[in-house]
């Protein structure tokens, strides 16, 4: 019996993991596109007049089996992948980008919504049914439901194209990440590292079948502790240049000419659209709008960040002269020295810090935060079905204890899981079909438990926990009456606000009193410490700050640039030279491992963390002048934020929340560049 066939008999209509097996996805995905084919077509040709209700709402109901088996695939590819699987995305992702383009095809279909287009404003219709119909409409034209028959042929074997190589593209760097390790055969070569990391690397090389050894890998959370307290240079060289030559290595796993083709596809398919450029394209249906108020945004904050920068380099190069270094300052030496500066400029450690950090603590605060602000609990129940025994499940209820959603986190890093650290959804929440809880899902890639037991984190893994959180919290609070106008449904430079946003309760000390109590002896984290950290609260920003634009100035200059790219290497080093980047800092993403912009959905769309920024400074202000948990500034937040997903213009929903736009001074005095 496949289980996708069929309504899940689990708790809340869970997915049932236990009973899914490997041979149930591709018949299940078979089935669910055949479906929904007879669905479109029966759609598609109704011989009735269009109405919102035959037409519209029929097709947000149809392809139910098919989302079924997309949504577990898709969300286990990412987390809980393997080879069958990796083949299987292969071979179905072109499939599947093809059935999508039959039906954002379908002449006989698009031709019944622009009829209801063309009278939306004489249909009487809800402000969420009309911005469902301007949605649907806007989705057919820009797929491409206006051009004729051999451009429409072309687009789909583009779309088909870009599919395989997206998915090819995040193998590549997956298998080349866990493909390398960097051996340490002698203890004096682990001079500098923490205890506990060393205990790591010592596993690390067992699992490896390398006992008696140390394995460093190119993770953040292998390479990071390595290049701040290391004091073996040319090791930190080593790893760090496995880690940026990622994709990029002319061997099996080299992503040169993927990157080389999507971009070239990805400006046909633009200029079919009527496009000059592939980022004109994108940024038409975003906040941004266009190439240059991006631009603008991102050279507002690029001069001083980069100025800061500067001086953060001559401060590291001084303390290497001091210490009788006879080299400048590089790239891998960055972290090195910059722990060192804090230490000397503020008198704390990172490994100081990490013990009031443990996950458990941090997840706990999180909730805490959410139940104060949204009137929300979290209860874990360990009875849920589970994809992996080591993820954590959780029911999500109303002040009047109703359930509104199932949360999901899945926090260890593991071979066989993503880099990074993302949110998504095994069901979306909605209302027009009867009433459907989300279940959502937080994955992280944290460190492994320590001798202890516990898992330890920075004050940076810290953060990624609640921006996650928050992409969490847009989900289960979502109260859309349709799904694909629910939750985190909305454009790209949007739908980081309500996750940045969340980032500011982990930093105020108010709130990290509550949760970062030290894990063996439960004492709160001292105030001394504390009033440390807020203190270097834009401490290495002229680093952050650089990395970050690099990588968002190299996505729009791939997806603006007028020419036919011929060499990787070269068009990325010019491009970052154009711009000013100094030699001691690499862009944040190189572009052979720049997995948002050739693998997940976010080409022309990196600058979306900065744009989004602009409004969560802004936004936090209120609560800033009113109170961390004022009641009314809570309540319009879940509100018109959270709760809103795409059911509105989405300026006009923080305009709602905020009562006016959004300013840019907050920002740059948060990240102290004013």
């Amino acid at each position: 019996m496949n289980p996708f066939l069929s309504e899940y008999e689990t708790p809340f209509k869970i997915p049932p993991f236990d009973s899914i097996k490997f041979s149930h996805y591709e018949p299940a995905f078979e089935i669910g596109m055949e479906e929904h084919n007879n669905e479109i077509i029966s759609i598609a040709e109704n011989k009735d007049e269009p109405s919102f209700k035959n037409t519209i709402e029929a097709l947000e109901a149809s392809g139910e089996t098919l989302d079924k088996v997309a949504n577990v695939f898709f969300n286990l590819l990412g987390s809980n992948t393997d080879d069958d699987m990796d083949a299987l995305a292969m071979k179905m992702s072109p499939r599947l980008s093809a059935h999508n383009d039959t039906i954002l095809l379908n002449k006989n279909l698009f031709n019944r919504i622009e009829v209801l287009h063309e009278k939306r404003n004489s249909l009487g219709l809800s402000v969420e049914q009309n911005r469902l119909l301007e949605e649907t409409y806007k989705r057919f034209v820009r797929s491409g439901a206006k051009l004729d028959q051999n451009s429409m042929d072309r687009l789909t074997q583009i779309n088909s194209s870009l599919s395989s190589l997206s998915v090819q593209f995040d193998q590549n760097v997956l298998k080349e990440t866990n493909s390398y390790s960097m051996v340490v055969e002698y203890e004096k070569d682990l001079d500098g590292l923490p205890e506990e990391e060393i205990r790591q690397a010592a596993l690390l090389a067992e699992s490896e079948g390398k006992k008696g050894k140390w394995v460093f890998k190119p993770t953040r959370v292998s390479m990071y502790p390595f290049l701040t307290y290391s004091t073996k240079r040319e090791l930190r060289e080593e790893l760090y240049n496995a880690y940026i030559q990622r994709g990029d290595n002319d061997n099996s796993f080299d992503n040169k000419k993927i990157i080389a083709d999507m971009v070239a596809l990805r400006k046909e398919k633009a200029a079919m659209m009527g496009f000059e450029s592939h980022s004109d394209y994108v940024l038409d249906n975003t906040m941004a709008k266009s190439p240059q108020n991006v631009n603008k945004l991102l050279q507002t904050i690029w001069n001083p960040g980069v100025e800061k920068a500067k001086g953060e380099v001559e401060s590291m190069q001084k303390l290497i002269s001091e210490e009788g270094g006879n080299f400048e300052l590089a790239a891998w030496d960055w972290w090195h020295y910059a722990e060192k500066l804090r230490q000397e400029q503020y008198d704390f450690t990172e490994e100081e810090v990490k013990p009031y950090f443990s996950e458990e603590n941090v997840l706990k605060g999180a909730f805490d935060v959410a139940e104060r602000l949204f009137d929300i609990t979290f209860t874990e129940k360990n009875d849920l079905p589970k994809y992996r025994d080591n993820i954590r499940s959780f029911i999500v209820e109303d002040s009047k204890k109703k359930v509104i959603g199932i949360f999901y986190t899945d926090f260890t890093l593991r071979p066989n899981k993503g880099g990074g650290a993302w949110m998504n959804t095994f069901r979306s929440q909605s209302k027009f079909n009867g009433e459907i809880i989300p279940i959502v899902v937080n994955v992280c890639n944290f460190p492994p438990k320590n001798i202890d037991g516990v898992s330890l984190l920075s004050f940076e893994q810290v953060e990624t926990l609640f921006h996650e959180f928050g992409h969490g919290l847009h989900g289960l609070l979502s109260d859309a009456q349709y799904p694909s106008l629910s939750g985190t449904s909305v454009t790209r430079d949007y739908v980081e606000f309500p996750s940045q946003m969340m980032e500011n309760w982990a930093r105020e000390p108010e709130v990290i009193k509550t949760f970062a109590k030290h894990y063996e002896t439960g004492e709160t984290i001292p105030d001394e410490l504390l009033n440390k950290i807020s203190a270097s609260g834009t401490f290495n920003e002229g680093f952050a700050t650089t990395e970050y634009v690099a990588a968002a100035h190299l996505d729009m200059a791939y997806h603006t640039n007028e020419g036919q790219i011929e060499d990787i290497d070269k068009f990325e080093d010019e491009t970052l030279k154009e711009l000013g980047l100094i030699p001691q800092i690499e862009s944040r993403y190189r572009s052979t491992y720049f997995g948002h912009i050739f693998a997940g959905g976010y080409s022309s769309g990196y600058y979306s963390y900065l744009w989004t920024e602009v409004l969560e400074a802004d936004a936090f202000e209120a609560f800033k002048e009113k109170g961390l948990f004022d009641k009314e500034t809570a309540d319009k937040l879940k509100k018109y934020v959270y709760s809103a997903g795409n059911t509105d213009d989405l300026m006009t929903q923080y305009i709602r929340f905020r009562g006016k736009e959004p300013e840019i001074e907050p920002l740059l005095k948060k990240r102290g560049l004013n």
